[in-house]
Formats: C-alpha cells, sequence, structure tokens
C-alpha cells in the first residue's frame, strides 16, 4: 500500500512545518502550498492529493470560500478535506461543514484526533 498525500494549505509556514513533520513520521507523505489560490492550481493538475488539510483563516481567500471551489474541481469534488482552525467557538464546526468541509479539527492539532480522522482516508 503507498503512503497516503496530505496537500496541506496554510498561511503560516511554522503550521505547516509542523504538520508536515508530525505526519512524515507516520509514514504520511505531504505537499504545501501557502495561500489557497495556489492550492486551487495545484488541485487542477493531476498531482496526486488524497487528502486536504486546510486552515480556515487565511488572507485573500480563506477556507470557507476555497472548499468549495476545491469541490467545483471535478477530479477533487470527493477527496476529503479536513479544516484546521483556532476558531473554536461554538458552531464553528458546523460553519465548516456547511462550507463542505469533511471533518473539522481546532488548533493546537490534537495528533491523536488528527491521525483518526486520516485513517478514514
Amino acid at each position: 500500500m503507498s503512503k497516503k498525500r496530505v496537500l496541506i494549505i496554510d498561511d503560516d509556514s511554522r503550521n505547516i512545518f509542523a504538520l508536515s513533520a508530525t505526519l512524515r513520521a507516520k509514514a504520511f507523505d505531504c505537499i504545501s502550498c501557502t495561500n489557497a489560490q495556489d492550492a486551487l492550481d495545484l488541485l487542477k493538475t493531476d498531482e496526486e492529493v488524497d487528502v486536504i488539510l486546510i486552515d480556515m483563516m487565511m488572507p485573500e481567500m480563506d477556507g470557507y470560500e476555497a472548499i468549495p471551489r476545491i469541490k467545483n474541481i471535478e477530479k477533487r469534488a470527493k477527496t476529503p478535506i479536513f479544516s484546521v482552525t483556532a476558531q473554536a467557538m461554538v458552531g464553528d464546526r458546523e460553519k465548516c461543514l456547511r462550507a463542505g468541509a469533511t471533518d473539522y479539527i481546532s488548533k493546537p492539532v490534537d495528533v491523536d484526533r488528527l491521525l483518526q480522522l486520516l485513517s478514514r482516508v
């Protein structure tokens, strides 16, 4: 079985570094984009992506705008998207799910919970 390939979309390179290091240690392959537009451009190619982790609060285009656009890319419509956000207020999970996210995880990321979500992919 090949490694699962995770696309991390986050405007903070420290978050990308931390998530990538954690996931690589657990046998995932990671690629990243620091903004949603670059991610959309990448996802329109034939780049292999099994699952997407997206920060919901980014400048220019946030996750709430990006997720529906990702879902509108025909070959990505069924790609699982997990929203990752520091917004852990009542109703935020539902807002992420309404935007089209498969599930939601809050920052700081609980690694066991993240691995549990990724195990479903």
